[in-house]
């Protein structure tokens, strides 16, 4: 029909365990817009996705009309950019709201992969080091958090998308460290409830118990079980 405006061309290249890649996904439904998912075997990586992201050679790769977006964060903010209708991810108008979300996103991909791989990685005094890390980042977070509904507020938004796919990983990070999120940080672990309750989130979060599986397997393949 002439007028009609196709469709707009959107794949994600993704790991179905990966926060990152679940981040792209929750923003994707946050945001209706309807995408192709194709899943990536990361131990024999494909020729599509080594040409997308040739510098990291990683998973998330968002194409948008063949076009490559790498580095989670930065395809949030694309999808945010480039398709303005729906959920807004960062503050319209307010520069310095958008500034500070971005930080806690980025201090989000700086603690706690990185952390919490320690905590089921390592064994003895690194990782009892890891899970004194693990709950002063958490408390950190829920001090951002403060009395909010969502990080921005009432609004679920930028940050929320960057922490929640985590909350399936929390599972894993307790039982590795030995703590518990709901005692040491509750308004987190409630934060983490709501966000559950959204559809975007329920529909893309990986089950933490599989999440707990995978990792177990994982350190089976790299022989530190």
């Amino acid at each position: 029909m002439a007028g009609e405006k196709k469709p707009q061309g959107l794949q994600l290249l993704d790991f179905w365990v990966s926060p990152f890649g679940q981040r792209c996904r929750i923003a994707l439904a946050e945001k209706n817009l309807p995408y192709e998912y194709l899943e990536q075997d990361l131990r024999n990586k494909s020729e599509l996705l080594l040409k997308s992201n040739p510098i990291h050679k990683k998973i998330p790769v968002l194409l948008h009309d063949g076009r490559p977006i790498c580095e989670s964060l930065i395809i949030l903010q694309y999808i945010d950019e480039a398709f303005p209708s729906g959920t807004r991810l960062l503050p319209a108008g307010d520069p310095y709201a958008r500034a500070q979300a971005r930080f806690w996103a980025d201090y989000i991909d700086k603690k706690v992969y990185e952390c919490g791989t320690r905590l089921w990685k390592l064994k003895g005094e690194p990782q009892q080091q890891a899970r004194a890390e693990m709950v002063e980042i958490l408390r950190t977070l829920e001090g951002a958090l403060g009395d909010g509904k969502f990080f921005g507020g009432e609004a679920f938004g930028f940050v929320d998308v960057a922490l929640v796919p985590f909350t399936a990983w929390f599972l894993t990070y307790e039982r590795y460290g030995e703590f518990s999120v709901e005692k040491e940080c509750p308004k987190l672990a409630a934060w983490a409830k709501r966000c559950g309750e959204r559809e975007s989130v329920a529909k893309n979060l990986s089950p933490p118990e599989k999440v707990y599986e995978f990792v177990g397997d994982l350190k089976k393949r790299l022989g530190i079980e």
